[in-house]
């Protein structure tokens, strides 16, 4: 049953998620919170994984999550069902989108779903600061105990990020070597 489940549901991803990997973080995300599965924690964790390994990230998480979920046949399925609609909708309409291309409610359909994916990728960059930052340290402000490593941390790749927009692999290198620091020298 839980392979059937599994299979729907990142089938469900791959029908919905406009808008590349990241889109993929409110389903797993909801599906982290409706199955437990996996936990938000293990979801950051797995956000992390698939951005420092080759490939999409939408199908690295969903490989990781079928994984954990259910092992290798878990993972065999996860990714065939988030690949499954795409691989579909791509063949079907290959030879139409020359043709299509240039049409108004199309231009308009995606023009639409731009802020709607940005809307959901806030709500889940809202969601993992929370459980990342949140009611995880020692440092009490406004009631909240705050992780002030993971908070220094965040503001530090803010910064960088904002300052050298384009060195995606050298923000995952950096963030590998200050997670081992963090390992290391924190108890």
């Amino acid at each position: 049953m839980i392979y059937f489940s599994l299979f729907f549901e990142f089938l469900k991803i791959g029908l919905f998620s406009f808008g590349g990997g990241y889109a993929t973080l409110p389903f797993l995300l909801d599906m982290s919170e409706k199955f437990c599965w996996f936990s938000p924690s293990e979801l950051t964790q797995m956000l992390a994984i698939s951005s420092v390994t080759p490939g999409p990230i939408g199908l690295n998480m969903a490989t990781f999550a079928g994984f954990k979920t259910a092992g290798i046949l878990g993972s065999v399925l996860a990714t065939s069902a988030i690949v499954l609609p795409s691989l579909s909708l791509v063949i079907l309409i290959s030879k139409m989108l020359k043709k299509f291309r240039e049409t108004e409610v199309l231009c308009q359909i995606f023009y639409a779903l731009r802020p709607a994916t940005c809307a959901l990728l806030a709500f889940v960059g809202y969601k993992l600061f929370c459980d990342l930052i949140l009611n995880k340290g020692n440092f009490c402000l406004f009631g909240f105990k705050i992780d002030v490593v993971a908070l220094l941390l965040l503001f530090l790749f803010f910064a960088l990020s904002l300052k050298f927009r384009k060195n995606a692999p050298l923000f995952l290198l950096l963030g590998a070597v200050a997670g081992m620091v963090v390992y290391l020298v924190l108890p």
